[in-house]
């Protein structure tokens, strides 16, 4: 899958795109939202001022922020909680401590904060700090599921599953998890996936079965 993906779209260095809170706080905007109302939600946010700022604020100002972000009432509490946690754990808003720690310590600190589960914290581990762990968003899930890399599982252990397989290699990791992302976004899609450009489609347990009509991925 590796080899396939990323002759298909190109090598991706691991290069981290944005500083750790801004990955943390992006991430948790990005749940059910794309990425260009991701990053408005984010940049509205900011416009309410630093994270002591917008963790005072009221619920309903930071909601109205990221209004752009699916389910803002939901995910504005969350990271006002987030903030507070991180502030009473450390005193900063800095993360760059999970530097030092290892995969699984860095991963339960993280998953231990309100509304940050395995994927946003695999994500701030692998692209800000070359951890060896795999994010699974819901394209790696869909995609490994379809061609039959794991059996139909939860993302949560879909996260095991996966890097259970794969090699504790971070530059791997990294380019094998964003070229997985954009085959899903382009080809291995939820519903009506473009099999017959998916360069996956010879060694696709759906395909295999389905053919060119694989259905829409369920959980």
């Amino acid at each position: 899958m590796h080899d396939r993906v990323t002759a298909e779209y190109g090598p991706r260095p691991l290069v981290p795109r944005r500083e750790a809170m801004h990955e943390l706080v992006s991430t948790i905007l990005s749940q059910r939202t794309d990425w260009r109302n991701e990053d408005l939600a984010y940049r509205e946010l900011r416009t309410l001022g630093d994270w002591d700022t917008i963790r005072a604020l009221p619920t309903e100002t930071v909601a109205h922020a990221i209004r752009a972000s699916t389910y803002p009432e939901q995910k504005a509490p969350r990271i006002q909680a987030t903030l507070n946690a991180i502030l009473d754990a450390r005193g900063s808003y800095d993360l760059d401590f999970l530097a030092d720690l290892s995969p699984q310590d860095g991963l339960n600190w993280l998953t231990a904060l309100p509304g940050v589960g395995v994927k946003t914290a695999s994500l701030v581990l692998l692209f800000n700090y070359a951890k060896p762990v795999f994010p699974v968003d819901t394209h790696v899930h869909r995609i490994s599921t379809r061609v039959g890399a794991i059996p139909r599982m939860g993302e949560a252990a879909a996260h095991r599953a996966l890097l259970a397989l794969l090699p504790p290699d971070p530059p791997l990791l990294y380019e094998l998890h964003v070229n997985l992302l954009r085959h899903g976004q382009r080809v291995c899609r939820f519903s009506r996936p473009a099999c017959g450009a998916c360069v996956l489609r010879e060694r696709c347990d759906a395909f295999a079965v389905h053919g060119n009509a694989v259905p829409p991925f369920k959980d």
